[in-house]
C-alpha cells in the first residue's frame, strides 16, 4: 500500500473513494480494469491520507444536508482500514456535521463501525449496501476469496436490521454457468427476505470483462474451473457485456419475488431512496418565540 494526498474527495454526486485498489480479490471485479487507472498491481492499495480534512472542509461550506456514498469503485472496508481508519474518520465527521451516509461493502469489518451507524440513522439516514453473490460459501470462497463468505454477510445484514438500519443487497455479478442457478437465487432472495432488505440491485444474470479484468477474471477459471475460460469465449467472444443464457428465466423469478415480498427491485427506485435525505431535516427551524 502507499500514501497519496488528492486535491479533492467528493464528487458532483456526493460519493467518494477513500481508496484505490483492493485486496479481496474477487474474481470477477471491474474496477481492474485499465480504463479506471486504478494502481497495477490492484493490491498495492492507494490510501488518499487526507480525505477526512478535504470532507470535513467541503460538508463545512456545503448549504444543505444530504447523503454521503462511498464504496462505489473500492471496498470502503478492505484490509487496511482496520489499522487506517479512514471510513471511519470520516463517518465521524459525516456524524458530526449531521448528513447522511451509505457505506457499499462485502466485509464485515463494516461491524466495527455500527455505533456510527446507528448514530447517524438516528439524526438523519444511514443504509448500509452489502453485495451477495452466491448463497454457497465454498463458491463463495474461491470467486470472492480474500473477504467474509455470505453467510457471515447475512448475518451482518440480520444485526443492521436489529438496530433498525436500512439495507440494501446488490446481487451482481451472477456468472454465467458459475452461479446463475435457480437454487442460487432462491437461496440469495430468501436471504434478503429474511434480514428485511429495503432494496435488491440486480441489473441482469452476467458480468462485465474489459481490458485488465478478463485477463483476470480468465486466469481464475483456469485456476478453479478448468475449460471454462474456453466455454466463455465459445459463448461470448469479447463481449464487454456477458450475459447468462439464462439471463430470462431469472430476472422473472427475481422481479416476482421481489414484488410479492415487497422488495424494491428496480434500480432507478433503489438509487432514488439510497440518495434521498430526510427533507424535513433541510428545513430551516423556527425560533422559539421567533
Amino acid at each position: 500500500m502507499h500514501f497519496v494526498n488528492v486535491r479533492s474527495i467528493l464528487s458532483s454526486l456526493n460519493g467518494m473513494n477513500l481508496y484505490r485498489g483492493c485486496t479481496h480479490g474477487c474474481i470477477y471485479c471491474d474496477s481492474r480494469s485499465l480504463c479506471y487507472h486504478t494502481p497495477v498491481p490492484f493490491e498495492d492499495v492507494e490510501i488518499k491520507q487526507n480525505a477526512p480534512e478535504l470532507l470535513e472542509a467541503v460538508l463545512i461550506r456545503k448549504k444543505k444536508k444530504c447523503m454521503i456514498g462511498t464504496g462505489s469503485m473500492c471496498d470502503p472496508y478492505m484490509h487496511c482500514e482496520k489499522d487506517i481508519l479512514l471510513t471511519r474518520r470520516c463517518l465521524e465527521i459525516i456524524e458530526r456535521h449531521n448528513f447522511g451516509a451509505t457505506v457499499l461493502t462485502k466485509s464485515d469489518l463494516v461491524m466495527r463501525d455500527i455505533d456510527l451507524l446507528e448514530k447517524i440513522n438516528r439524526k438523519a439516514k444511514c443504509v448500509v449496501q452489502m453485495t451477495l453473490t452466491t448463497a454457497d460459501d465454498a463458491l463463495c470462497r474461491i470467486i470472492e476469496p480474500s473477504v467474509c463468505v455470505t453467510s457471515r454477510r447475512f448475518q451482518v445484514l440480520k444485526e443492521m436490521q436489529s438496530r433498525e438500519i436500512p439495507t440494501v443487497v446488490w446481487f451482481t455479478p451472477l456468472l454465467p454457468f458459475i452461479n446463475d442457478t435457480k437454487e442460487n437465487m432462491e437461496g440469495i432472495l430468501e436471504m434478503c427476505h429474511s434480514a428485511g432488505v429495503r432494496g435488491i440491485i440486480c441489473y441482469g444474470i452476467g458480468v462485465t470483462l474489459r481490458e485488465g479484468d478478463r485477463e483476470y477474471f480468465y486466469s481464475a477459471l483456469d485456476r478453479h474451473f478448468p475449460g471454462m475460460k474456453d466455454r466463455y469465449i465459445k459463448y461470448f467472444g469479447n463481449r464487454y457485456q456477458v450475459t447468462s443464457p439464462e439471463n430470462a428465466r431469472l430476472m422473472k423469478q427475481f422481479h416476482s419475488f421481489c414484488s410479492a415480498s415487497g422488495i424494491m427491485h428496480i434500480p432507478d427506485k433503489c438509487f432514488k431512496y439510497l440518495f434521498e435525505f430526510p427533507e424535513n431535516l433541510n428545513e430551516p427551524q423556527l425560533e422559539l418565540f421567533g
